[in-house]
């Protein structure tokens, strides 16, 4: 008999039929009392998966430097809003702030925020940040950003926004529902009804694609791109998405669970893993252009956390600690080789109009 969440999502398909997987993902994820994310401080080398920041500080002094570029770019602001988007323990902002700090006037100017669903990781975040001495607020949702220039960063944040899936059948995209198996005491994969209007969240690379082809739709990014196209139309800013997934819409079902580093069955005890789906970055794209934003990238991760000086970074780390070169060079391979997060990992930048490029990105990346 299932109990807890799986119990209840069970009740709601009992009454209400078949559900989308975004409703599957938000119920698992987001539930106030029992969901993965109000229950757990999932990121670190004992927990379910490990983040660039945690692999070395260079990743978030990094983009501390990027933001500092961007601000001065923007015009120096006297007053501007840094915002992380799930901000995990706090590390990485923790790592943003130390190396603002070496930009002139940057760290007067900047009000930071973070936007996190987790009560757990909300007292993590306090604990990492409180050192840093600065202020910090928390905020709900993006929609809850005061009025005001702003660079927004996430890092990890867009793969865990809630997916839709469709497959074509007989030349028409049907979304892919989940309901319950024979006995009704486990979650399977259903075929649900065809897709109206909503056909057009088809990646267009996909939409002439044969029958069979399973498409991944994210109305999350959407709303998040809706958002900054808002903000972005009377006011300065930058949003920077770090995140792993192709450069061109692929078609494929990249919706897992990782349970203590393992993949797992994402359909099987909804609340006790972390549940993402791969970024479409030529998708995101799409919806920031449509929103009249300027993009750039994506770029692998890689080549710009390199072009942004991470093998200078290292040298001088090594220059302070010798004792520490083994270790500084596996944090570099580890953040920027092609086997490692190097490649999968790409950073695009989705900006106001009129700004200049932001740095980190060579050629037309």
């Amino acid at each position: 008999m299932m109990d807890g969440i799986a119990g209840r999502i069970a009740e709601r398909i009992r009454h209400g039929g078949p559900i989308s997987v975004a409703a599957f993902m938000t119920e698992a994820m987001f539930d106030p009392r029992e969901g993965f994310y109000a229950t757990r401080n999932p990121i670190g080398a004992g927990e379910d998966f490990i983040t660039a920041p945690a692999v070395s500080q260079m990743f978030g002094e990094l983009i501390g430097l990027w933001c500092g570029q961007v601000w001065m770019d923007m015009g120096r602001p006297a007053a501007f809003h840094l915002v992380e988007l799930g901000p995990g323990t706090g590390q990485m902002m923790s790592d943003v702030i130390r190396a603002g700090r070496a930009v002139p006037g940057f760290m007067a100017a900047a009000q930071f925020h973070l936007i996190e669903a987790s009560p757990a990781l909300k007292m993590v975040q306090g604990r990492t940040l409180t050192p840093m001495g600065v202020e910090i607020g928390w905020l709900d949702r993006i929609e809850d950003i005061p009025p005001g220039p702003a660079i927004l960063l996430g890092n990890e944040f867009l793969d865990c926004l809630p997916v839709r899936q469709a497959v074509k059948q007989k030349g028409q995209w049907h979304e892919r529902l989940i309901g319950l198996d024979e006995t009704g005491e486990a979650f399977r994969f259903v075929m649900g009804p065809r897709l109206g209007t909503e056909a057009d969240l088809v990646p267009e690379r996909l939409r002439e694609a044969p029958d069979g082809t399973l498409a991944e739709l994210r109305p999350g990014d959407q709303q998040v791109v809706d958002h900054l196209a808002r903000r972005f139309a009377g006011q300065p800013g930058h949003a920077l998405f770090i995140d792993y997934g192709p450069a061109q819409s692929e078609a494929g079902d990249t919706f897992q669970a990782i349970r203590q580093h393992q993949k797992a069955d994402p359909l099987e005890a909804p609340g006790t893993a972390d549940l993402t789906a791969r970024v479409d970055f030529e998708q995101l794209a799409h919806f920031a252009r449509q929103g009249g934003l300027a993009v750039t990238g994506p770029a692998p991760q890689g080549d710009w956390l390199r072009a942004m000086g991470l093998e200078v970074r290292a040298a001088a780390l090594i220059g302070q600690a010798p004792e520490l070169k083994t270790k500084i060079a596996r944090q570099v391979m580890r953040l920027s080789e092609p086997d490692q997060m190097g490649e999968l990992f790409k950073v695009m930048a989705i900006s106001a109009q009129g700004l200049p490029k932001p740095p980190g990105f060579t050629g037309d990346g």
